[in-house]
């Protein structure tokens, strides 16, 4: 069995922007995106200068800092690979958000980095907690290197104007 991450999120939080499950060189590494061509970290940088040149620490503190919360949908599942088409749905256990909204009150966006965050949040979370349905959710594209369909500049530009910000 699979093992996720803690949140990074500061109480005054006001995006969460939500995976599904770490992949394998996030796993190995213990740091949210740590695949080399993922482009979440330059689409961060552009967004607050959380660089994929920083020490990890100082791109979490920026991100932190600009009120970005990052977790993802699944605590715990099994899963051959990176891929979220080989999770098993059958044992995927999502993280306590109820736990999480108790304490991160200020949240006023839920970004999706990909549509398997999403669909996940939809079937597994969202039925559990009726006040969700009043906040702005995005699906955006997916930031792994496995999305190939979007160009990083087009990821980039979608991921810069969801967050109300204007291209670099």
């Amino acid at each position: 069995m699979l093992q996720g991450f803690p949140p990074l999120a500061r109480a005054d939080a006001r995006v969460l922007i939500l995976g599904s499950m770490p992949g394998v060189a996030s796993l190995q590494a213990a740091t949210y995106y740590a695949h080399p061509q993922n482009s979440f970290w330059s689409i961060m940088g552009a967004v607050c200068g959380a660089t994929p040149d920083l020490p990890y620490a100082e791109r979490v503190v920026r991100l932190q800092a600009a009120g970005i919360a990052l977790w993802d949908v699944v605590g715990r599942c099994r899963r051959q690979g990176s891929l979220d088409a080989a999770i098993e749905a059958g044992s995927v256990e999502v993280n306590d958000f109820s736990a999480f909204f108790q304490v991160h009150r200020s949240i006023r966006r839920i970004i999706f980095n990909g549509a398997a965050a999403r669909d996940l949040f939809q079937r597994r979370v969202r039925p559990q907690h009726a006040g969700l349905s009043e906040l702005p959710m995005h699906c955006l594209p997916s930031t792994s290197p496995a999305n190939a369909a979007c160009r990083p500049a087009e990821k980039t530009a979608i991921w810069l104007a969801a967050l109300g910000l204007p291209k670099s």
